[in-house]
């Protein structure tokens, strides 16, 4: 068979297998694969370097299905070339339980590398990637020995280029000359409504040129070569490269191609049949795969394993060079933390106080960073607030990729999939910070970091009204309920210099969850822990700072700068002879995730008079509170006026908490 005619039933092959899984599942989009698959055959045979029996292969090549709704295209290619990724498993698509979901799910199937959907969010998981890729070769590659040398390569649609992420994404990548994105454009003109003509007209080629990026033009989705040349070219540029590339939604389908019905329903039987037909391809069996065509897929993955097996010829020649730096090279792939990295982290005395957490966690961050080089991290344009600055390294720049302080501009949403882009790379530990109010921006990412698994970091100062003079616009209220919400986050908000320190242990040790920590802007007071219980207990979410008497009638809680607010409101009613217990609760998650044992030993059933405190929404603090608790909290948006002003007439003051617990218990 001659190869134009291979290559034809194997572009075939991923058309039909994709259309043949939707049809059968009878949901799912089958017009990006059937209209994409020409340049996914020529990026996948031609170009990345993987190997499906090793998903993980530290050097292989990333591809981002960046718009995940055409995730057939993925799991035809994952099972064409020998992942485990089996036929049957494309027949159960969309199926409860199956590893081939609706959308791309990293941790449900292998080869997958990112979970995308939402869109615009794999192209920004790019950058990440690519900034990962860029920082580890500077620390690691030696003149003769590349130990990391790879692309990262993406689809992305028309939605991926109309949603905003994508553009503060393509402008950090222009910015940071990112040459290893390679990012095939599926150039269709059609979007859910109808033509893109409806919504979508600007230059797309001229605004990425703009961003600094490489841009080509391929005219023809279906042309092999031409594809193969414009990727060729983009990989020897060194700026991150857009290949547009002219696609047919639906390709081959008789009255659908080119229309908005060929996006996201079944093409239908007749339809279908129609397809195969116009494409000379068989009606039956549906899942069908020529021989040939499986034999030239298998040996493509085949030839990843000698790719992989070169190397680690080369990894041992670099061992024996540089065993030092290949020792670190493969603890940080792995995950693997230093020994006693938790050793010189910082303890704060009371007498060092009060203190802004955003400041204790600044320090935190550079007593980690000594011992933890595959932290980077930084701040959406707001680095002295946040304080998320390692000292003595530079900012990670073109020219100084070594660098672990990014700057990442006002661009929170670019930020948060960036790192999710570099904590699904692997190899570091990435964080960002920016203020708690803008958490908006980011949630999408936030929450793919959850579903997702990832270990990302987020950092979130001026977590309150105590935002002060700013106003309500840059003051929290909602926004801590709102991100408890989110499953699988771990939402930490410390009450002091100490709970901040052992908050980023949390963050560290969660190697399979993000953790995001809340921190203020104001300075709060550091507790005595020679009065009450040590801070190490905020690993359980909640904990008994102290009994102040036998026999508690009454528990006071709350998180953030409202702890010390408790803790002086309950001294003095110690002192009126009320028997009261405090309870630092700084997680939720972490306290859920105790047995229920403790958790009784913390709230005590039998105790039915709680008072809650928190400088947010009162939302969820039912469940802690109970039936007969009260809670003191702000429903209401905030003012501008200096933050004790502010504290002040939100009735957050000592006395005010006092008169609610008297009340409470009848006093």
């Amino acid at each position: 068979m001659s190869d134009s005619k291979l290559q034809e039933l194997a572009i075939n092959t991923i058309r039909f297998l994709s259309a043949d899984a939707v049809q059968r599942a009878n949901s799912g989009h089958p017009g990006m694969p059937m209209g994409a698959a020409a340049m996914a055959y020529t990026l996948w045979t031609r170009y990345l370097r993987f190997n499906p029996k090793n998903p993980d292969w530290w050097d292989r090549d990333r591809f981002v299905l960046s718009g995940g709704h055409g995730s057939m295209l993925l799991y035809s290619l994952l099972h064409l070339t020998g992942y485990d990724v089996s036929k049957e498993d494309l027949m159960d698509f969309r199926q409860m339980g199956c590893r081939t979901p609706g959308h791309p799910e990293n941790f449900c199937t292998p080869g997958v590398e990112v979970t995308t959907g939402p869109l615009g969010q794999g192209l920004g998981n790019t950058v990440g990637m690519a900034i990962a890729e860029a920082h580890l070769a500077a620390v690691f590659n030696k003149p003769g020995l590349d130990l990391v040398n790879h692309y990262i390569y993406a689809i992305v649609t028309d939605g991926d280029l109309m949603e905003g992420l994508s553009s503060e994404a393509a402008s950090l990548a222009g910015h940071l000359r990112l040459g290893k994105i390679v990012l095939l454009y599926d150039d269709n003109l059609i979007s859910i409504d109808g033509s893109t003509e409806l919504t979508f007209s600007e230059d797309r080629n001229a605004r990425f040129a703009a961003f600094g990026w490489h841009v080509q033009q391929v005219k023809d989705g279906n042309d092999v070569d031409s594809i193969d040349e414009a990727i060729q070219k983009a990989k020897n540029d060194p700026r991150p490269s857009l290949i547009s590339v002219r696609t047919h939604i639906g390709y081959g389908l008789p009255t659908r191609q080119d229309t908005a019905k060929a996006h996201g329903e079944p093409a239908g039987e007749e339809e279908l049949a129609g397809a195969k037909k116009k494409l000379n391809w068989p009606l039956e069996p549906a899942f069908y795969i020529p021989d040939e065509v499986l034999k030239h897929f298998r040996e493509i993955g085949e030839q990843g394993a000698k790719i992989e097996d070169e190397w680690n010829s080369l990894f041992d020649d670099y061992t024996k060079a540089h065993p030092e730096l290949a020792a670190e090279f493969s603890r940080r792939m792995k995950g693997e933390l230093v020994k006693k990295w938790d050793d010189d982290l910082p303890v704060f005395q009371s007498t060092d106080g009060p203190l802004a957490t955003r400041t204790a966690s600044g320090k935190t961050i550079n007593k980690l960073a000594l011992k933890l080089p595959e932290m980077i991290g930084g701040s959406a344009d707001l680095t002295p607030s946040n304080k998320t600055w390692i000292d003595g390294s530079p900012s990670f720049q073109a020219d100084s990729p070594e660098g672990r302080n990014i700057h990442f501009g006002v661009r929170e949403h670019a930020m948060a999939a960036a790192v999710n882009g570099m904590a699904a790379h692997g190899g570091l530990i990435p964080y960002s910070g920016t203020f708690l109010m803008f958490s908006d921006y980011m949630r999408p990412s936030i929450r793919l970091s959850a579903l997702s698994k990832h270990r990302s970091i987020w950092i979130f100062t001026h977590d309150s009204i105590g935002v002060g003079e700013d106003g309500p616009t840059h003051q929290p209220v909602e926004q801590i309920a709102s991100l408890r919400a989110i499953p699988d986050l771990t939402v930490i908000r410390p009450g002091d210099a100490n709970e901040a320190v052992e908050a980023w242990k949390i963050a560290i040790t969660h190697t399979d969850k993000p953790t995001l920590i809340a921190l203020t802007r104001q300075k709060i007071a550091i507790l005595d822990r020679s009065k009450y219980a040590a801070a190490s207990s905020l690993k359980k979410g909640a904990y008994v700072l102290a009994d102040l008497g036998k026999d508690p009638e009454v528990i006071l809680m709350a998180s953030g700068s409202e702890v010390e607010l408790i803790v002086e409101a309950g001294e003095k009613l110690s002192a009126e002879g009320v028997n009261v217990r405090l309870v630092s609760f700084p997680s939720w998650e972490l306290f859920e995730n105790q047995s229920q044992e403790y958790r009784d030993s913390v709230l005590l059933p039998e105790i039915k008079k709680r008072l809650a405190v928190e400088a947010g929404v009162s939302q969820g603090w039912a469940k802690w509170i109970g039936d007969e608790g009260d809670m003191h909290s702000v429903d209401k948006f905030g003012s501008s006026a200096p933050s004790k002003v502010v504290f002040k007439n939100y009735g957050f003051t000592v006395d005010n908490i006092l008169e609610k617990a008297r009340k409470l218990i009848g006093k």
